[in-house]
């Protein structure tokens, strides 16, 4: 029931139908309170901390997945290119505490979320994960305090954390129909104001440049992401590789491919340009798998996402299961991008 909703609202929100125009007064009211909020916090009246290190938010207006993650690790990558020594905060979906806690190598996606678990092994920075993401920044320093820039994954609405650099991610569902909850996809309009904006989307249109950074913005144009990803491993043995292109050649193999990512559909299109032909399982974003959605699956080859293999990795089942192939992908970026946003920072402390 929960699944074939958000069915309906993900292909809702994509037009202007009867369904969103019946909500729109609605998310007047949401898009009001959004910005009344925001405005409390620019004018003092709600309390903002600042951390003693600058502070670039990687975030998104449109509700799910947009790639963040892997923009986050390329992020931090270029930042330690440039001289500076980041950490990593994340409210840590699905984390059973809400203190600031730190990402071990042995922390689990239950204790930590399982984006935060990706984030600290393929990035080797500290991370922290909290509710409070300032409290969760100042455990951070004080456990790591070589570190002179904190990113934070997520949390572009959390204004109790001031931030020195605002990002804002999009894919190619653009802006959707526009408008905010309940009616659209969107938690803030699309002029709200942001530093820079990037697309993860293998093509940039003018018209998904207009939808995501219309006129009023001052951010400039948008950046172009690509997410990359070629190779396969084997869960079971991670050294174990494969190249895409190799596995689309054993046309006698059945394959499969799974994702619990916010949007699914653009793992399945990677899949689909490498030359595969999977057969698809859409799962929600953040499944946490234990209810075995592969038991019935016939295929030689399972394919899953990173952020999907940390929790395949804590259930024995699957993590003895030599179908299960991971694809990484990492984010492909301008790096004039990097040039920019270091610049900003440099501003404020020296690397």
């Amino acid at each position: 029931m929960a699944t074939s909703l958000e069915t309906t609202f993900s292909r809702e929100w994509l037009r202007r139908g009867a369904l969103a125009c019946a909500l729109w007064p609605l998310s007047l009211l949401f898009r009001g309170l959004a910005a009344l909020r925001r405005g409390l916090y620019a004018v003092g009246v709600s309390h903002a901390e600042r951390l003693p290190v600058p502070v670039v938010v990687v975030g998104n207006i449109f509700i799910g997945g947009t790639g963040k993650t892997p923009l986050t690790i390329w992020l931090v990558d270029a930042l330690r290119a440039a001289g500076f020594r980041p950490g990593v905060v994340s409210r840590g979906f699905g984390s059973k505490d809400a203190a600031p806690r730190e990402v071990s190598a042995g922390s689990t996606p239950a204790e930590v979320g399982d984006e935060p678990v990706l984030i600290a092994a393929r990035s080797g920075c500290p991370v922290f994960v909290g509710r409070a993401r300032a409290a969760a920044g100042k455990a951070l320093l004080a456990a790591h305090p070589e570190v002179n820039v904190i990113v934070t994954d997520d949390g572009l609405q959390h204004y109790a954390l001031v931030r020195d650099v605002e990002i804002v991610l999009f894919d190619g569902r653009g802006a959707g129909n526009g408008w905010t909850l309940p009616a659209g996809p969107l938690r803030e309009a699309p002029s709200r104001k942001r530093d820079f904006t990037v697309v993860n989307a293998p093509e940039l249109p003018a018209q998904l440049c207009a939808d995501v950074a219309p006129s009023g913005v001052q951010a400039g144009s948008p950046w172009q992401m690509r997410l990359a990803g070629d190779v396969a491993e084997r869960l079971t043995e991670r050294s174990e590789r494969m190249t895409l292109a190799e596995l689309a050649q054993r046309t006698e193999a059945r394959v499969a491919a799974a994702a619990g990512i916010g949007n699914p559909g653009r793992f399945f299109a990677m899949l689909r340009s490498a030359g595969l032909k999977p057969q698809e399982l859409p799962l929600p974003d953040h499944h946490d798998f234990k209810d075995r959605p592969f038991a019935k699956i016939e295929a030689d080859f399972i394919l899953v996402t990173e952020k999907d293999a940390v929790k395949c990795w804590q259930i024995e089942e699957l993590r003895n299961d030599p179908r299960i192939w991971v694809v990484p992908v990492s984010a492909r970026i301008d790096a004039a991008l990097a040039d920019q946003i270091v610049e900003k920072l440099r501003g404020r402390t020296p690397a």
